[in-house]
């Protein structure tokens, strides 16, 4: 199915979104280096803005489906656990159309 290990001739265009597409979609357990870079610098953008505004960020969707991708990194933090919880506080849709949903 589609690109199983990415293409980085694409990276560009490469949204976390479709990273993190490609990452569970993938069957092989590789993926090319340019994806999860993708995904890292997306996680670190995400931690910081939960860390500049530990009792206040309210992750978006697509942060959500990034950082809960990550999670088990985050496991020990209380603020990472505040972050996710205050992301369901104030999630309103269908929580099955959800990546990485509870």
């Amino acid at each position: 199915m589609g690109q199983p290990s990415g293409d980085a001739s694409a990276s560009s265009q490469l949204t976390p979104m479709r990273a993190l597409e490609i990452v569970r979609n993938n069957e092989e357990g590789q993926v090319h280096p340019s994806v999860t870079a993708v995904l890292e610098k997306a996680v670190a953008e995400i931690w910081r803005k939960i860390q500049a505004q530990p009792t206040s960020y309210t992750m978006s969707r697509d942060e959500f489906a990034v950082f809960n991708f990550y999670r088990n990194r985050f496991k020990d933090s209380q603020v990472a656990q505040q972050a996710v919880a205050r992301f369901w506080n104030h999630f309103r849709g269908d929580a099955t159309q959800l990546n990485g949903s509870r």
